[in-house]
């Protein structure tokens, strides 16, 4: 996505690279600050990013791009790598820790107090940084004014990378912790950390753990989920909420539910977005969004009326049908609005589904091959394509063709009688556009693993061949149908990789049903909208990239054996030298995700990855190798961490666990 590049702002920018940010224990943490010339006699606000990922090597490109930005328009663009990541001291034990959050409050404070501060600051972040944004602000630093918060989740269980509806979501659940344990053993740049750079960095090591330990032992919602999920309390967040998501990511839900569930001033925009900022995100259309963050904190932390808080609370882009492709650079729509949310405009519709009789299905366990990815890139084919390849092997219901135009906005679900004839199954639930000429494209989907079907906290198995009423909440959706065309809904008891599969082959029976809808009529004062500002960004740092590897997602099958592979090749960026600082980085990684049909125990992840840095004659490179498989009584996970420097091995260490299976 092209963005207009922006040197002239307001007020002339300077950056300190390294400084040291004290916490009451002795820990030190590692801050690169952007600021006017000349706070220290005219003080600005403080707006916080707060990451594990590396300001030094890790987020360097895209801080350019934005942390000037904010600091030309009269802020203090603060971005502080976390405890021990980075050039910052000890270590990090897992994501999203109390320790995490105490160390955020520490430094609110710190930044609160210092000259060129006026004592108000704000948190944003994507990702990571969304998800911290609030659990900070549940926590009530009383110098936090204002946070947005992107790609994030208010429900660590329900809404993350570990679990979807109960289901183990094996997409995600050992390639992410994978990739952490291959991130985390960079040592911190010798260049700015100092003569113990290297002992900081063997310590590191030798602390290092393979987080998808505790993520997999806990297979419920207890309360190592509830700490740091802020919709156990909304009300303990007191200043306002701008969030901000996707359709094409997997984080959408959070921003309904965060309109709905505060009570705070608060904004919520939805656009048709990878896991990206929206100022270059794919699918486009990109926004002015460094604008819009400027507005916002604007008007909360520095008392400007700007109008802001007089706009409609929600605004998403209604998606109009397009036909489904693996990337898109533009993605046919219009923005719309509500004026809060709920929202009285929205209307819900009841369809029952069509057809009488019961109809039965026994899982295909390589449905799911069109999937995409939950957390979607959107430039390297991870997004869903046409849908009837798993359409084929699932209980599919089709509507009449539509004699008007139809649009929804807001959670769609599926309420469905059923039976299975195994005490462990699950469901995904999918709504697809059919075209005329039978092209089927995914609107939304959700997951259920029927052993939750109750409850999270207290799942419970099923009796074989007795029937159940269970309702399936599927994502957060906009979508317009055209007149003429379907709307579908395909039910199936496998979906990988998304889907862990169930430890026996199921059979699933449908009785009947309904589809709960989201209803929303064309308004007027939709094109009345004020529409985003043009893209901008800051100058952007001086790079030379390598020749990149192979990107995207592939599918190998084999007809003899039945085995389905899907591979994603992920962040092969290739190699990046920073210019201004003589660094060489590098990051790959390459996922096999396999299966083969009627046998659900078959099911594998095998990950690779490395992570390298150099200067000059010296470099490192970090290893890690990882699989996770399953029987009918246990997960079973194996990890290796290698680390070299130069040409010699300094560090080894291998992790096994065998995790019993929790009604999973």
């Amino acid at each position: 996505m092209s963005s207009r590049i922006r040197t002239d702002f307001p007020r002339r920018v300077r950056e300190v690279e390294h400084i040291w940010i004290p916490l009451s224990d002795g820990c030190r943490l590692a801050a690169r600050i952007w600021l006017p010339e000349d706070a220290e006699e005219d003080p600005v606000p403080a707006v916080l990013e707060y990451l594990p990922y590396r300001k030094n090597d890790g987020t360097v490109i895209r801080d350019a791009k934005r942390q000037p930005y904010l600091a030309g328009h009269g802020y203090a663009a603060v971005r502080v790598d976390m405890r021990g990541t980075g050039e910052s001291d000890g270590i990090l034990q897992d994501e999203y820790t109390e320790q995490e959050q105490d160390d955020a409050l520490e430094l609110i404070t710190w930044l609160a107090e210092q000259q060129w501060c006026t004592g108000a600051v704000g948190m944003w972040g994507i990702s990571w940084g969304g998800f911290n944004a609030l659990q900070v602000a549940a926590h009530r630093p009383p110098a936090l004014k204002a946070i947005m918060t992107l790609c994030s989740t208010d429900d660590r269980y329900a809404d993350d990378v570990h679990y979807r509806g109960g289901c183990v979501l094996a997409l995600d659940m050992l390639h992410w912790a994978s990739s952490m344990l291959t991130w985390n053993a960079r040592p911190p740049d010798p260049r700015l950390a100092g003569e113990g750079w290297r002992q900081t960095w063997l310590e590191r090591l030798e602390a290092a753990s393979a987080w998808i330990e505790p993520w997999l032992t806990h297979q419920r919602r207890d309360d190592y989920w509830k700490q740091g999920s802020v919709c156990e309390d909304y009300g303990a967040i007191e200043c306002p909420v701008y969030a901000v998501g996707g359709f094409a990511d997997g984080y959408t839900n959070a921003v309904p539910r965060l309109l709905a569930g505060l009570s705070v001033p608060r904004k919520g925009l939805i656009g048709p977005w990878a896991h990206a900022f929206p100022d270059d995100a794919s699918p486009g259309p990109s926004i002015g969004f460094l604008q819009e963050c400027v507005r916002w904190f604007d008007h909360w932390l520095k008392g400007v009326e700007n109008g802001v808080m007089e706009e409609p609370m929600l605004r998403v882009w209604m998606q109009e049908s397009v036909e489904p492709r693996p990337s898109f650079e533009l993605r046919p729509g219009r923005w719309v609005a509500e004026p809060a949310w709920p929202s009285p405009h929205i209307k819900a519709e009841q369809w029952e589904l069509p057809g009488d009789g019961e109809r039965a299905l026994r899982a295909v366990q390589s449905t799911g091959t069109e999937a995409g990815a939950w957390t979607a890139e959107g430039q390297s084919a991870d997004l869903a394509t046409d849908q009837r390849p798993d359409d084929a092997h699932s209980i599919v219901y089709d509507f009449e063709p539509l004699e008007a135009p139809f649009e929804i906005a807001g959670l769609p679900s599926v309420a469905l009688d059923l039976a299975v004839d195994r005490p462990q199954a699950l469901l995904c639930v999918r709504l697809c556009e059919v075209f005329p000429d039978g092209t089927s494209a995914l609107v939304t989907r959700g997951l259920l693993n029927l052993a939750h079907r109750e409850t999270h906290e207290q799942p419970s198995r099923l009796e074989p061949g007795a029937r159940y009423d269970v309702r399936v909440p599927l994502d957060m959706a906009a979508h317009s149908f055209p007149a003429g065309h379907r709307l579908r809904v395909a039910i199936s008891p496998a979906y990988w990789p998304w889907a862990w599969p169930s430890p026996e082959e199921v059979t699933l029976t449908v009785f009947g049903g309904r589809l709960e809808l989201p209803v929303r009529a064309p308004r007027a004062e939709d094109g009345d909208l004020p529409a985003f500002e043009e893209s901008e960004h800051s100058a952007p740092l001086e790079i030379e990239e390598m020749e990149a590897g192979p990107q995207g997602r592939t599918i190998r099958r084999e007809l003899a054996t039945g085995l389905v592979e899907q591979v994603f090749d992920w962040d092969l960026g290739g190699s990046t030298r920073l210019l201004a600082i003589d660094l060489d980085t590098s990051d790959a990684s390459h996922t096999v995700y396999s299966i083969v049909d009627r046998d659900p125990l078959s099911a594998a992840v095998r990950f690779r990855a490395t992570s390298g840095m150099g200067r000059g004659e010296w470099s490192m490179r970090s290893q890690v190798t990882s699989s996770m498989t399953s029987d009918r009584e246990s997960f079973h996970v194996e990890t290796q961490l290698e680390v070299h420097e130069g040409g010699e091995r300094i560090f080894s260490r291998e992790w096994k666990f065998a995790i019993p299976r929790d009604h999973v």
